[in-house]
Parts: structure tokens; C-alpha cells; sequence
């Protein structure tokens, strides 16, 4: 594995993507432009009035060009991937929960009984769960893969979370599982995300991303109180003055303030828009990895659909900075993937009216004038 030469914390070096990450990023096109305006003149075919179908229609052209073809083929079968990881910022108390819930909430997972599991069941998803960075042991089974990079991360108000050489093993960990779920026959990708005091590490990645003061972006994540709420704020405030975290270098970002699933995740998104297959994105820990990984390949962005609008400050900030509208805002912020996959039968509806709908010629309705 082509990792990153280990370099001084405090950012005196290049951190140039290589290995598999480089390869990933240079294989990214651009969605196909033909692809959408063959939707766009189809769309003026079918038997609706013009613009009738609002954002589905403009849903279903972005697929064409994502998949490069018109009708787009539907978005089936669904995989959700739900990367875990612990966050050793939780020794700062910004959540409530203790942090072996992770690894508990990974077995409730692997058995089918979280709220994510319930929902994949709905739309026919599978569910996989990888342990990127959980920090109990967890064994190696087809309902969670063993992937663990490090047991969590480092407190990232005393120094960086991940090494150089950890942050792009877990980014590789994410591009490898998308191209496994992908070669597997998944045509629609889902982000999932399991981990006590992941929305700290997401607050801090978004701030350090969009230059937004931390107060805007810091969310009450799984239930923190108001005086909770302010120490949040402050600790994400830390961790970024610590780290001398900024925009410019991605992956050194990734490294000081985010987690192993963020660069999981980042990855994953990549590998997705190589591939050439749509993602959803969930709540507020993809969207802040979703801006890592804009800013590494800005052409990826084409290939992802905001599932919905997490209650966390953070996502909405996030989303307008990628440019992406939610498919639904039903002011969850629960995670795993839950709300990502609410908004898949909106993704495979958008298909479908381009696959499916007959035109004015060929349902002998009379056109308008």
C-alpha cells in the first residue's frame, strides 16, 4: 500500500495524494454532458407539462449524465456502507454517550436492529459495515468488515487525529470498499457512519473547510445540553487553532481535525465518482468528508445526491458550499445512513420517469401548441 511520507505536524511539507488516492483522482471524469441533454430532450418529450416534475426532473438528468447514458439504467441494487470509527476527542467530553456504544452500536448493526437496518429493509438496500477505526476488536465476519486502521484517532485538540500514513490507509480503505460493493453488482452507492463524537470531529472539518467560525457549524450532535453545546463549540474551536487548520491542504485538514471514518468516506466518494456510480450522501459526517473530497477532485461532486438535511448546522453550511440540494429535510440527525436511505426511492423515481414514461408521440397525446 503507497501511503504518505510522514511529515511535520504543524504543515511545513506538500501532502500530495499518491499511490491508489492518486490513481483514484485521476481517473474521475466529469459527468457526460451528452448524457444530460439527451435527458433534457426526453424529459420535453414526456407526457407531462414542461418543468411539471420540478427537481425529480432535474434528479433524473443528473443520473443520465452520472451514469452516461439516457434513460439512465435504474439505481439498483443499493449498498449502504456504514464505516465506524472512534474519536479519541471524546476524552474532552463533548458527548454524552460513552464511547464503547460504538462498538456496541456496530453489533446491533451486524444484527440487523438498528434504524438504518430497519430502512435498507424497505427499499431492498444491503447493509455492510466496515470497522475503520473502532477502537475495541472487533472480528472479521461478512456483516462487518475488518478494516481497521488504527483503535480511533488522537485527540485533535493536542495535536493531529491521524498520521500522514493513517489518514490515506483510511482513505484506501474507503476507495477498495467502494470498488467491492460497486464490483459486486451495487449500481447505487449510500454513506453510512457509526461513531461517538463523530459530529465534533465534522463541526471542525466544515469550519477549517468553508472558514466559518465553529459557532455556526457546531450542532448538538447525539444530545448534548446547552452548556454542552458551548464547550463543543470550543473544543472544535481548539482543535483548529492547535493544528493550524485551513483550507488549503485537504489532506492535511483530514488528518488534524477529522476522523478515520471521514477518511474513509472520502475516499469512498472518489472510488464512486471513478466508477462512475451515483452516491447518496447522509447527514452531516458525509457531507463534511463530501467536502474533503470536492476539494481533492472537483469533479466527483457531479456524481453525488444529498439524501436529505440534517438537523446539524453543519450539513446545511456544508451543502450549500458543494452546491447540492436535499431531497428531504425531515430535521433528523441520527446518522448511519438513515436519512440517505429515506431518499433512495426518490433517486430510483427519477429514473424511472425517464425510463418508463411514454411520450406525447407515442401515447397519441396532443403536444402543446
Amino acid at each position: 500500500m503507497d501511503i504518505e511520507d510522514e511529515r511535520p505536524a504543524d504543515g511545513d511539507g506538500a501532502w500530495s495524494p499518491k499511490g491508489l488516492l492518486a490513481g483514484t483522482i485521476a481517473g474521475i471524469k466529469p459527468v457526460s454532458t451528452t448524457a444530460c441533454s439527451e435527458a433534457e430532450a426526453l424529459h420535453a418529450r414526456l407526457t407531462t407539462p414542461p418543468g411539471a416534475l420540478g427537481r425529480l426532473q432535474d434528479l433524473g438528468t443528473r443520473l443520465a449524465g452520472m451514469y452516461g447514458a439516457c434513460p439512465p439504467p435504474l439505481p439498483e441494487p443499493v449498498a449502504v456502507a456504514v464505516f465506524a470509527a472512534d474519536h479519541g476527542v471524546h476524552a474532552q467530553g463533548v458527548s454524552p454517550w460513552p464511547q464503547e456504544v460504538t462498538a456496541q452500536m456496530v453489533g446491533n448493526l451486524a444484527a440487523g436492529g438498528a434504524v438504518v437496518c430497519a430502512l435498507a429493509r424497505q427499499v431492498g438496500a444491503s447493509v455492510q459495515v466496515v470497522d475503520v477505526g473502532v477502537a475495541a476488536d472487533l472480528p472479521d465476519t461478512p456483516a462487518v468488515w475488518a478494516r481497521k486502521v488504527a483503535h480511533g484517532t488522537a485527540d485533535m485538540t493536542v495535536g493531529p487525529a491521524m498520521t500522514p500514513a493513517e489518514v490515506t490507509q483510511a482513505v484506501e480503505v474507503g476507495i477498495t470498499v467502494a470498488h467491492d460493493l460497486v464490483g459486486a453488482g451495487a449500481r447505487l452507492l449510500v454513506t453510512g457512519d457509526m461513531g461517538i463524537a463523530n459530529t465534533t470531529a465534522s463541526a471542525a472539518l466544515v469550519s477549517a473547510l468553508t472558514g466559518l467560525d465553529p459557532a455556526v457549524v457546531t450542532g448538538r450532535g447525539a444530545g448534548v445540553d446547552d452548556a454542552g453545546l458551548v464547550h463543543k463549540i470550543d473544543v472544535v474551536r481548539r482543535a483548529i487553532a492547535v493544528n493550524h487548520a485551513g483550507a488549503e491542504e485537504p489532506l492535511r485538514v483530514l488528518a488534524a481535525v477529522g476522523g478515520l471514518e471521514h477518511a474513509a468516506l472520502t475516499g469512498f466518494l472518489l472510488a464512486a465518482a471513478e466508477r462512475q456510480t451515483p452516491v447518496v450522501l447522509d447527514g452531516v459526517i458525509a457531507v463534511s468528508a463530501a467536502l474533503v473530497a470536492r476539494a481533492m477532485a472537483p469533479a466527483a461532486v457531479g456524481y453525488w445526491v444529498a439524501g436529505h438535511r440534517s438537523a446539524e448546522p453543519g450539513a446545511s453550511a456544508a451543502l450549500e458550499q458543494l452546491g447540492l440540494g436535499p431531497l428531504l429535510d425531515l430535521d433528523l440527525r441520527l446518522g448511519e445512513g438513515s436519512g440517505a436511505v429515506l431518499a433512495v426511492p426518490l433517486v430510483q423515481a427519477a429514473a424511472r420517469v425517464l425510463r418508463e414514461t411514454a411520450t406525447f408521440d407515442a401515447a397519441g397525446v396532443t403536444d402543446k401548441s
